[in-house]
């Protein structure tokens, strides 16, 4: 008797929690996708779905972090003023947007960042031809250098960025470091970042796990952003991580990494800084430098009206999520005749499938440019998942042959671009610590063009017909894997 009685009050609290946990994922407003994956897992593994969904349910930043951004808000303020007065006296003239108006209007009246205007951008393929551009800015570095990025292994050439940063400090450059704690593990926890600090460097582990923070964090999100500023006035941005791509995962047989940066001389340099300032003030609660209301702006100030106007757009789980969406579908509809796309991991959601199917119908030339070999099984299935029904709506893909295509772009008639760190995935899209350049520049555009272009001379298009013939084993494992996609 007394066992049947424990028997019912654990089942009574099993199915509460079962049905709390229920309320909980309804009630938290995810895509309808998301949440019937969420469902399904909890119902079907009910101990392992209640453990899944406290470590990666919910965007959980905890409260530390969450009162540090409440704390920075009026610094941020100010600073937004006076970079928004700084801009207007400097360039009275509002850039000329005269295409593509909706994708500028949602950015200027959605956004934190103001439009900046006079950017000179220059962009890079090639690794050794980054690198060596890299090198050269550091090395040119009086006052200072700031670094943000998710991977950073100093080996091969990727060393040689090590060692000048080195230099610069040495020389009285003020160098700053923040890097993902699970990308960058290897440095963080290893010799080079001890030597950083010892030569006076700053380094910050950014997003920061282990089993006491799983409880009031998620683990899972990650700091993905790839940035590096130079006195406050050239920065660099885009796909590209601090490794050699000769040495760089060699396991994962899918060849050499393959990545385009921009280089940005102009006051968009600054905000991108501002951007690792702010994140390196979230892990430690000190103080943001950035942040001063009487900053000059030198590369605002004294530069003239020629260059090209951009939205700096910081995504992740501390501002609005749905704005890099919006930006990206806003991209979407309004391409009238070209619209290309290169991202290696694409698993989008039924709104991004639906703009880009719709494009190709009334159309648009889609052009989506993904690496034939991918690094993450599960991603490489599911994104194959979609294949068939962009086919069928007139969309192009093409499989890149050439190593790891890893350049991460969208770009609109040629006009407008988006270029920065944000895969076509909804981690990307919904998660994790990214930053977008929107540019509206046809000469950046043309620039990006003919990068996408040597890549497509590297890649075979996806025949429909024969795609269809492909055996059913691979269909019902790519299908499988979609059902995850939301997840991913």
């Amino acid at each position: 008797m007394e066992t049947t009685w424990y028997s019912w009050l654990f089942g009574a609290a099993y199915l509460g929690a079962i049905v709390a946990f229920a309320i909980v994922v309804i009630m938290t407003r995810r895509p309808v996708g998301v949440s019937l994956a969420w469902l399904v897992l909890l119902f079907a593994l009910p101990v392992a779905g209640f453990v899944l969904y406290l470590l990666f349910g919910s965007p959980r930043l905890g409260t530390r972090r969450l009162k540090r951004m409440r704390a920075l808000y009026p610094d941020y303020a100010q600073w937004y003023q006076h970079l928004s007065r700084i801009i207007s006296d400097s360039e009275p003239s509002r850039c000329p947007v005269t295409s593509h108006n909706g994708i500028f209007s949602l950015a200027e009246k959605s956004m934190s960042v103001p439009l900046l205007p006079g950017n000179h951008l220059q962009l890079f393929s090639g690794f050794e031809n980054i690198i060596d551009h890299l090198l050269r800015d550091i090395e040119s570095a009086r006052h200072s250098v700031i670094i943000e990025f998710y991977i950073w292994e100093p080996v091969g050439r990727a060393k040689e960025v090590a060692d000048a940063v080195i230099r610069a400090a040495r020389r009285g450059v003020d160098c700053l470091v923040v890097l993902d704690n699970v990308g960058s593990r290897g440095f963080l926890s290893g010799i080079w970042a001890r030597r950083f600090r010892l030569e006076g460097i700053s380094v910050t582990a950014s997003m920061s796990g282990g089993p006491f923070r799983m409880l009031v964090e998620r683990i899972d999100i990650r700091n993905h952003r790839k940035i590096l500023v130079v006195d406050d006035q050239v920065a660099w941005t885009g796909s590209f991580n601090l490794v050699d791509p000769s040495l760089f995962k060699q396991d994962a047989k899918v060849g050499q990494w393959v990545d385009a940066m921009v280089r940005i001389d102009g006051v968009a340099a600054h905000v991108l800084g501002a951007i690792v300032q702010w994140d390196k003030a979230l892990e430690t609660g000190q103080g943001h430098p950035s942040f001063n209301r009487q900053y000059e702006y030198p590369s605002a100030k004294h530069r003239g009206r020629e260059g090209a106007c951009v939205h700096v757009l910081p995504s992740g789980p501390d501002v609005d999520r749905e704005m890099l969406q919006q930006v990206l579908l806003a991209a979407i509809y309004e391409s009238r005749e070209e619209l290309l796309i290169s991202t290696p991991y694409f698993v989008p959601d039924e709104s991004l499938l639906t703009a880009l199917k719709s494009a190709a119908m009334r159309g648009v030339d889609v052009q989506l440019l993904v690496p034939a070999k991918n690094d993450s099984r599960m991603v490489h299935h599911a994104s194959r998942s979609y294949y068939l029904e962009l086919l069928q709506a007139g969309v192009n893909i093409q499989q890149f042959n050439g190593g790891l295509l890893h350049t991460k772009c969208v770009l609109v008639d040629r006009e407008t671009a988006l270029f920065g760190t944000v895969n076509l995935d909804m981690r990307s899209v919904w998660l994790n610590y990214e930053v977008t350049l929107i540019v509206y520049d046809d000469g950046f555009g043309q620039q990006i063009f003919h990068v996408l272009q040597s890549y497509m001379k590297q890649a075979e298009a996806v025949d429909i017909n024969r795609w269809t013939q492909r055996p059913f084993r691979r269909k019902l494992l790519e299908n499988t894997m979609q059902l995850l996609s939301p997840l991913l």
